[in-house]
């Protein structure tokens, strides 16, 4: 039986160990392809730099070509990190892809800078602008989106070309009640990232919710959650897909999590005690499983949220595993 609550994918394009980036892209395009014809909502892509475990590092480059591979789904970006760039720049980028592809695009826009500081600053390239501007970014980009005043003083007559009937939809996405209430107090949908932080209180959506204005585009507050899931035949190699992505995450804490390792690198690794600690309190903050304990998984997380919308990012060392979890949970859910 097909549901009403919409779902979504994150892409975050990862390379794998053995593989490339280069190959990383095409399987983007092809889960992007297959996600179209399943019938997902929205089709996501992420912004990091500086990696070699994810090959994403321009959405907006990266969109423009997704858009004509793609017929129906929309796509957008998960998301651009706006401290780094001018609002203007951001605003024109994507309102050429919205002439492009109509009525189709999404701009998340995060504070995060997505990278290392060395790299962060090499980005911004001696500007002085940082994360702290965030806030008068986002309301700059809003008016420059849908042809208004700038509230930054010296750049109330700047207009972001080309026009368009109908603005991307703007985003705020984030993993803490600051973004919470950036989203609220600028009238915009939120994204929580919970493949992030996990550790987040239930209630992250109505402290949005309670302190939601109105803004020029969105008259009611809107949600959706993104979650890390795989779905498989079986629980059993859901499990065993998904012990790739805990010895990545390992790493990462460490500081170096390099390309996605193989079902086999992760098995013959020798975890210590406090390793094993952390993969079980994760395996509890995430979904995976077959199609009918995902959904299961899903609904209940969505109901415990309040969550409009869901959002899934899904990782495993063989690339036709991911679309597999992409089918099977699509075949249960519309």
């Amino acid at each position: 039986m097909s549901i009403e609550l919409k779902l979504s994918v994150l892409d975050q394009s990862p390379i794998l160990a053995g593989g490339s980036a280069s190959a990383a892209l095409q399987e983007t395009l092809q889960l992007a392809r297959l996600a179209d014809a399943l019938g997902y909502y929205r089709y996501w892509v992420a912004e990091h730099h500086g990696s070699d475990a994810l090959a994403g590092c321009s959405p907006e480059v990266l969109l423009g070509r997704l858009g004509a591979e793609t017929a129906q789904i929309r796509i957008g970006s998960g998301g651009v990190m706006l401290p780094h760039y001018s609002p203007y720049k951001v605003a024109e980028n994507f309102k050429l892809l919205e002439t492009l592809y109509p009525g189709r695009i999404d701009l998340g826009v995060g504070r995060a800078p997505g990278t290392d500081p060395f790299t962060a600053a090499a980005i911004r390239y001696g500007s002085r602008v940082g994360p702290e501007h965030f806030p008068i970014m986002v309301v700059d980009l809003q008016a420059l989106l849908n042809d208004s005043d700038p509230h930054t003083p010296g750049m109330e007559n700047a207009r972001a070309f080309p026009r368009v009937e109908t603005p991307p939809q703007l985003w705020m996405l984030g993993s803490s009640e600051d973004s919470a209430t950036l989203a609220a107090l600028t009238g915009l949908p939120y994204n929580f990232a919970y493949f992030i932080n996990p550790a987040i209180r239930p209630d992250i959506f109505d402290h949005y919710r309670d302190r939601f204005k109105p803004g020029p585009n969105y008259d009611k507050p809107h949600t959706c959650l993104t979650l890390f899931s795989i779905t498989a035949e079986s629980e059993a190699e859901a499990l065993r897909l998904s012990s790739s992505r805990d010895l990545w995450f390992i790493r990462l804490l460490r500081g170096n999590p390099g390309p996605f390792p193989s079902v086999e690198e992760a098995t013959n690794y020798d975890y210590s005690e406090g390793e094993l600690r952390i993969i079980a309190e994760n395996q509890n903050r995430r979904v995976v499983g077959t199609a009918t304990q995902v959904k299961e998984k899903l609904l209940s997380l969505a109901e415990q949220f309040k969550a409009d919308e869901l959002m899934l990012v899904t990782i495993t060392h063989d690339p036709e595993a991911r679309r597999r979890s992409y089918e099977l949970l699509a075949s249960e859910w519309f």
